[in-house]
């Protein structure tokens, strides 16, 4: 029998596919052929007689299986059509089908979707009598979720007290009720949520051991799981039962790597691969790591940063691809000049390296992070795209919020007035707006002046609808007035607060519903920082003006995206999660600031050394992207949650040795040698420690502010005026703010300054 498939694999490589018997755990570093040696050992099991149905592979994604499948094929032909190969749900999708009649299912058992589940919790509340704002579908169905993939029982939630203090502390004491009329409701319905694939295979294997999981035992002789490390208590329980028994060959070979594992806020457990070899004493290891994807200096800098976790399977990754480049750090001082200068580093090395668009990544912690890098790689004509979801001025909470500060300076704009007439939810339904609608059409008016005027158009619309076109026409009509006084960013802030669009955001206590409510904070961050930023980089003497006309005209050239020639080669801007399994000639890793990376809530957290740890694992993630070019920056100070913050860099940047480093500041260069990061002489601006008045900093009236006035800026620092001009209501400061800062000019009625003598 030919081997040739087994050609080209290095010794480490050979040993992990050819080992057939037993129970075996391949570590796979990154760029190390992890999929490479998954399909070859399939195949090989095929090859040395094994019949493909008696063989399980598990995998996280329909695309891995399908891959898998693609090259088991090209070495063992149709057999890899018998293979039982797929996601964990589809697998024991298939099983229950054959199987579901024995736990009260029937075979043709319904597959509830995330909006069936939602309405059918609905249903439960309602039916229960309880507050459906207080019990959030969603939230519930996150919490149920979360349960049946920890192997947590109606019955066992019920007495988990630590469960029902948090569901108490949420005034949701009752989810535990909920819970268990769901159950009763699928059963009833003969129906299934996502997560059920898993709970209810795990119960039909555990509740028929003999007719059931026996059967599936002799069946599955050899069993195979990708990516271990992102598996569950429930996914691993049920390996376990298929795997551990009495007298079992436990032939089970998973592949992964602990230093990869970053989905615990999805219920993912790294004591599973930890906890491996405790699990099967006769366990063999084998450590893939040669990495074949990345540069030396790329490989050094993810060694030195993973080793500093507390707990995980040693290994010492290297590479044959040579030094490379070294890595790249960009200081900056503000966010909005850190997106600047990552757009000129993509700019010089495009013109340097002879590099394509498509070759770039920009990496992020959080989503919300896109819109500056958005706004920069526009204004240098650099094409992108944003993997894994929406633009950022695409996102519906951001056009939303968007759409009211449109209507506000233009009532006239009847798409974003069609938008946000009834968000948040005020009563004002498609059928009441569809009569407003024709009626403006046939008078050839605006629809906001039907609006205004609602019964004398139409005299069939309902009290209540009335009543809610009324409270809303007064809303914008107070925002109108509200923006003659307020600047875009206070302006932006009452609608958020008064038109309840936050307090919409807060009922959706998901990860994603945490995602939107950051996209609406960076949205205000964005309108401060434009309100705040006094002078053009580029032209320092230059006023902008600060207008909520002038914000809109702003972000709609930011958004209105030119046509490229070549729609592919575009820079992929993507969160860290996103990037997992991808991988680019040149990365750039954003916002590593302490806070940020890591996140503020690991440093938070209950554990935080284990959120830490997640935290470093996602950062050794993001820097194995790379294969030949990595960059990391930061800003010293960035807006967040309305005010300026001044930020130390990350530490995970002190873990790096100094010998892989290159220094950039506003375009220069230095190579760091043997000093911390945040030790060297940065170009910090003013921090509130730093000037006794910042503590407590109050503007000072805009009238009292004269030529010679000492003054204090909250970004800026201390400073002289040296000019006034312009007329009343639109007066212009010169201020001196010193040899490192210089001259600003600024239009004093959005200054902010408090004087000091």
């Amino acid at each position: 029998m030919s081997q040739d498939y087994l050609k080209g694999l290095n010794p480490v490589q050979y040993k992990a596919v050819t080992h057939i018997n037993g129970p075996v755990l391949v570590i796979a570093g990154p760029g190390s052929g992890k999929t490479r040696v998954l399909t070859l050992r399939v195949a090989h099991l095929v090859q040395s007689g094994i019949a493909p149905w008696e063989i399980l592979a598990l995998t996280f994604t329909n695309k891995a299986a399908k891959e898998m499948k693609e090259r088991i094929s090209k070495v063992a032909g149709d057999k890899a059509n018998q293979i039982w190969a797929g996601t964990f749900h589809s697998i024991f999708a298939r099983v229950l089908r054959a199987e579901a009649t024995k736990i009260g299912f029937p075979s043709d058992f319904s597959i509830y979707d995330p909006t069936d589940v939602k309405s059918a919790i609905t249903e439960i509340v309602k039916g229960q009598g309880f507050d459906t704002k207080t019990y959030v579908a969603n939230d519930i169905y996150r919490k149920i979720s979360m349960a049946k993939n920890n192997l947590v029982s109606p019955k066992d939630y019920a007495i988990d007290g630590e469960r029902i203090l948090e569901d108490k502390q949420a005034n949701m004491p009752y989810v535990y009720k909920i819970y268990d009329l769901y159950m009763k409701k699928l059963q009833r319905s003969g129906a299934m949520d996502f997560d059920d694939l898993l709970y209810q295979m795990h119960r039909l294997l555990k509740e028929n051991p003999e007719n059931v999981l026996e059967k599936y035992r002799k069946k599955f002789k050899y069993v195979l799981v990708d990516e271990f490390q992102d598996t569950n208590s429930l996914q691993s329980g049920i390996i376990q039962m298929l795997v551990r028994y009495p007298g079992s060959p436990e032939n089970i070979c998973v592949v992964g790597d602990d230093a990869q594992s970053i989905y615990a806020f999805r219920g993912a457990t790294i004591q599973n691969i930890l906890d491996f070899e405790k699990d099967y004493p006769n366990l063999t290891v084998y450590k893939l790591e040669q990495n074949y994807r990345s540069t030396s200096y790329i490989v050094q800098a993810a060694n030195d940063v993973i080793a500093h976790n507390s707990r995980q399977i040693r290994k010492k990754i290297f590479t044959e691809k040579g030094e490379g480049e070294p890595i790249r750090i960009i200081r900056a001082v503000t966010d909005n000049e850190e997106a600047r200068l990552v757009a000129a580093l993509i700019a010089e090395m495009k013109m340097r390296y002879h590099l394509r668009n498509e070759e770039f990544a920009i990496l992020y912690r959080i989503n919300a992070q896109s819109r500056i890098f958005e706004e920069q790689l526009k204004s240098h004509r650099i094409a992108y795209r944003i993997y894994g979801g929406l633009s950022f001025y695409e996102r519906k909470e951001v056009k939303d919020v968007i759409s009211y500060l449109r209507v506000i300076a233009n009532p006239k704009d009847e798409e974003a007035l069609r938008r946000i007439v009834n968000y948040p939810t005020r009563g004002i339904g498609e059928t009441s707006l569809a009569k407003l609608s024709l009626a403006a059409e046939a008078n050839a008016v605006p629809l906001w002046e039907i609006l205004r005027h609602a019964p004398q158009y139409d005299n069939t619309i309902t009290a209540r609808a009335a009543r809610a076109i009324q409270e809303f026409v007064m809303l914008i009509e107070a925002f109108q007035r509200w923006a003659g006084n307020d600047d875009a960013y206070e302006l932006a802030k009452r609608i958020v607060k008064m038109a309840a669009i936050m307090e919409d955001l807060e009922k959706d206590k998901t990860p994603e519903g945490q995602g939107r409510i950051e996209n609406v904070q960076e949205l205000l961050d964005g309108i401060k920082s434009f309100v705040e930023e006094d002078t053009l980089e580029e032209f320092q003497t230059e006023v902008l003006d600060k207008s909520l006309s002038s914000y809109l005209q702003n972000i709609a050239l930011v958004t209105d995206n030119d046509k490229e020639t070549d729609d592919n080669d575009r820079v992929k801007l993507m969160s860290v999660h996103s990037a997992k399994g991808l991988e680019f000639k040149a990365v750039i890793i954003t916002g590593m600031e302490e806070n940020l990376f890591p996140s503020l809530m690991a440093l938070k957290s209950k554990d935080t050394l284990s959120a830490i740890d997640e935290e470093r694992r996602l950062f050794y993630v993001a820097i194995t992207r790379a294969e030949h070019y990595l960059a990391l920056s930061y800003a010293s100070s960035r807006y967040r949650f309305g005010k300026m913050q001044y930020n130390n860099s990350s530490r995970f940047l002190e873990e790096i040795s100094p010998e892989c480093l290159d220094v950039q500041q506003m375009g220069e260069r230095s190579k760091v040698s043997g000093v911390k990061l945040n030790k060297i002489p940065s170009s910090k601006p003013i921090a509130k420690t730093e000037h006794p008045n910042l503590a407590n900093f109050k503007p000072s009236p805009t009238n009292l502010i004269v030529n010679g006035s000492k003054v204090l800026h909250e970004r800026f620092g201390e400073g002289k005026v040296v000019a006034i001009e312009g007329a009343v209501g639109n007066k212009i400061a010169t201020i001196f703010f010193g040899s490192e800062v210089g001259e600003k000019r600024i239009m004093l009625k959005f200054a902010k300054l408090q004087i000091l003598s």
